[in-house]
């Protein structure tokens, strides 16, 4: 059957495309620009050159109208936070004197001012700046970015759509300011915002856009009636405007509930909404509030998120059961595309069969046209893509590396029993003083240490044959002695190998096991410059054989304090990956955490007495409503556990969680049944510590007192005056002294200094304890 043409042509468009260009040209170019080898005006016109390449990009593969504004040199919140004029008082003076320059002041800090807090953007890794608001902040509007890039759009003959994060968004994705009561709630400050962004709105109409997109993904979250009235307040104010552009507030990562039926009532014209399987939902509840008549309706049928090629059958059927419901509906993916690769077509050694499955955001851009095509001219102007479309997703079913009988065989023999240490912490603890002699307020790092210049050289050079396995193994046994002796030198307790070896903190364990694919050019932008290449989990997985224990062994040899041994736990394991979506993600969970187990046990076997398994994702991957919570903690702790449960009471699990608001799953992280964690605690002064306290944590944290993702070095007081926050809510038996996260990015330098002050300040604080308790 031939499907019904829609009444009107249906549009392609996308909310938003990744930044970095084909090569990482921006973050070369501003990592440069740090540096002092590119001035600010060759990193405009590589910015510039970026924006042009992709426009063009989206233009010649058939997308009507393209987003901009979503172009950033570190992120879309902190530019939000510059268009409002929301700087805080220790970066007005560097915004003052030069606006770039204090832009990235605001992102990163300077050795005299701290950066803004960051965060988790929803529940994806990419990161956010966090706004800071008080009852006293002025916002004062300045729109020259987003007015500037419009224009360059229109100059190049495009139909543009300026992107915004939307002001509800906005105010509830901030924090209090520092002084700031911490019961303030930034939303309060609504009716002080929505005339700037009526400035904005105003300038952009002047400069010739036709619509403007408000992005509000927090309306796709729990919220109170309160937060639903500002919503409506917000959007009946902005909607009631005589000088503006056309408005299309564009939720995403889930069904918009409760906020459907304000924004639809709302006065404007046009509404984005996701119907993949994270917006499920969305369909029955636009139909029962009688759809959106005047509207104009933007689907979201493609995922924006992952990487598996659209199922084009079900998403026309999603689509012509929309035509129903709006006056007009246009194609897009689910969420920007700033979430995924540039481009499949540049992944040359991935087996030809499985690279008919993935499409990046080139590809999905196709898919988008392609889709609109379909909803405009029915089945048959598609029945070529429709046909290799049904070829290719019969194909993916079919394969067999989807499906490993001995792995499947393994994971259902689970018990309860293998979840569960052989006896409960209070014991273990014990055991553990015993075995490892620490002192009190122990001293460690998370990980990994500076991936230098010429570890990379090495690394390259081994892929390009210029020296052997042989060559390359030396050079990493260096490494590892430097590290070691560094650590031991500055006074260190628990000493790591410092990761030499290892490329990123999952793909390193995804190419060693069976199920996964790794990407040569998939990178994606995680904060900042700071880019991963996640890799794709297409089938079961295995650990065919060990992973670590050689290096760690090595490590261990070397030094008589005990070394870490570090793993990647299961939660982050799919959390950084593209996980597959033809089964539930407790079920491959379960496979991660028992590949996971075997590598832990044979750590142990080898004599490592402490082991991290690192879930910085477990918050992260939290579902955005509350009513998928459980089930989903349920398998995420269950994992982890599965993962840490088979080693003595003598050896110490540790894990390691950072950039995320931990308040809401404090229960979980006590379900992790972990000896010791460590959290990001440096730039939320403490916060971690205090909701550990408030929650009664019985066991071992380290909250981090230093930044690592900021060049700063903290002093020995800044330091010592963190640890004594932590004290206030820790107490210095349970008490550890560590970064916030692996040093991988910093340099040599900044880490000596900076680890050296850490360990002075736990010199000190310790000599301030009671006899007793020192």
């Amino acid at each position: 059957m031939t499907a019904k043409p829609a009444a009107a042509a249906a549009r392609a468009t996308v909310y938003g495309y990744p930044r970095q260009g084909q090569n990482r040209e921006l973050k070369k170019a501003i990592e440069g620009y740090w540096k002092g080898r590119v001035d600010a005006d060759t990193l405009r016109q590589t910015a510039a050159e970026l924006r042009r390449e992709t426009w063009q990009q989206l233009a010649e593969a058939g997308v009507h109208e393209v987003p901009t504004g979503d172009f950033s040199y570190y992120d879309h919140v902190l530019d939000t936070s510059a268009m409002v004029g929301a700087v805080p008082e220790r970066h007005r003076e560097a915004v003052r004197t030069d606006a770039l320059d204090g832009y990235f002041a605001m992102a990163r800090g300077t050795q005299d001012v701290a950066p803004l807090e960051m965060t988790k953007w929803f529940d994806t890794n990419y990161h956010y700046l966090v706004p800071e608001l008080g009852p006293d902040t002025v916002f004062t509007a300045d729109s020259a970015k987003q007015v500037a890039e419009l224009k360059e759009a229109l100059a190049l003959g495009h139909t543009p759509r300026p992107v915004l994060v939307g002001p509800v968004t906005y105010l509830l994705l901030a924090k209090a300011a520092p002084g700031v009561a911490a019961d303030f709630e930034p939303l309060t400050l609504l009716d002080r915002l929505l005339p700037v962004y009526a400035e904005v709105l105003a300038d952009l109409r002047a400069a010739g856009a036709e619509w403007v997109q408000l992005d509000e993904p927090a309306l796709v979250q729990d919220r109170t009636a309160a937060e639903l009235n500002a919503a409506a307040r917000a959007y009946r104010e902005l909607g009631s405007l005589t000088d503006r552009s056309k408005l299309l507030v564009a939720s995403y990562f889930g069904r918009l509930g409760e906020a459907l039926a304000v924004l639809a009532k709302s006065p404007v014209e046009g509404l984005a909404l996701d119907f993949t399987e994270s917006g499920a939902g969305n369909l029955a509840d636009l139909a029962a509030a009688g759809g959106l008549p005047g509207k104009r309706l933007v689907a979201g049928v493609v995922n924006g998120r992952n990487i598996w090629i659209n199922d084009y059958e079900k998403s026309l059927a999603t689509l012509g059961t929309l035509l129903g419901l709006a006056d007009h509906v246009d194609v897009s993916a689910s969420s920007s595309l700033l979430h995924v690769p540039l481009d499949a077509g540049a992944e040359h050694d991935i087996d030809p069969q499985i690279a008919r499955w993935l499409a990046f955001a080139k590809q999905k851009t196709q898919e988008i046209v392609v889709l609109a095509r379909g909803l405009s001219g029915g089945t048959d102007a598609i029945a070529a893509e429709l046909a290799a479309n049904r070829a290719d997703l019969a194909s993916r079913a079919d394969a067999v590396i989807t499906r490993d009988p001995a792995v499947r065989a393994r994971t259902a023999a689970i018990t309860d029993a293998d979840g569960r240490r052989s006896q409960p912490y209070a014991e273990r603890t014990v055991a553990q003083r015993a075995h490892l002699g620490l002192p009190m307020l122990p001293t460690t790092t998370i990980g990994s240490f500076p991936q230098t210049t010429e570890l990379r050289t090495a690394r390259a050079d081994l892929r390009a044959g210029r020296i052997d396995e042989a060559g390359y193994e030396e050079r990493i046994k260096d490494e590892i002695r430097e590290v070691l002796s560094f650590q031991e030198k500055a006074g260190i307790d628990v000493l790591v190998h410092g990761e030499p070896e290892r490329n990123d903190m999952v793909q390193y364990f995804a190419e060693q096991l069976t199920g996964y694919l790794a990407t040569q050019h998939g990178w994606v932008q995680s904060y900042g410059t700071r880019y991963v290449r996640p890799p794709v989990l297409a089938g079961d997985i295995s650990r065919p054989e060990p992973m670590t224990v050689r290096w760690t062994t090595y490590a261990q040899s070397l030094t008589e304090r005990p070394v870490k041994g570090m793993l990647t736990g299961p939660v982050t394991m799919l959390a950084w990956s593209f996980v597959r979506d033809d089964q539930p993600l407790g079920e491959t969970a379960r496979q991660v955490a028992l590949a996971l187990r075997d590598e832990v046990t044979d750590l142990e076997a080898n004599g490592t007495s402490v082991i991290q398994v690192d879930e910085p994702a477990l918050r992260e991957t939290l579902p955005l409503r509350a009513d998928e919570h459980a089930a989903y903690l349920e398998w995420a702790t269950e994992s982890f556990r599965l993962a840490t449960s088979g080693v003595r009471p003598e050896t110490q699990i540790h894990t390691h969680m950072c950039y995320a608001e931990f308040g809401d799953i404090v229960q979980a992280i006590d379900d992790l049944d972990a000896d010791v964690i460590s959290l990001e605690a440096a730039r939320s002064h403490m916060q971690v510590a205090r909701e550990l306290a408030a929650h009664g944590y019985p066991r071992e944290a380290g909250p981090g007192v230093y930044d690592i993702h900021s060049p700063r070095i903290p002093s020995v007081e800044e330091a010592a005056a963190l640890l004594r926050k932590g004290l206030e809510a820790i107490p210095a038996t349970r008490l550890w002294v560590n970064p916030d996260c692996g040093l991988k990015t910093r340099g040599w330098p900044e880490t000596r200094t900076s680890l050296e002050n850490l360990v002075a300040a736990a010199r000190e604080i310790r000599a301030e304890l009671p006899t007793e308790a020192a």
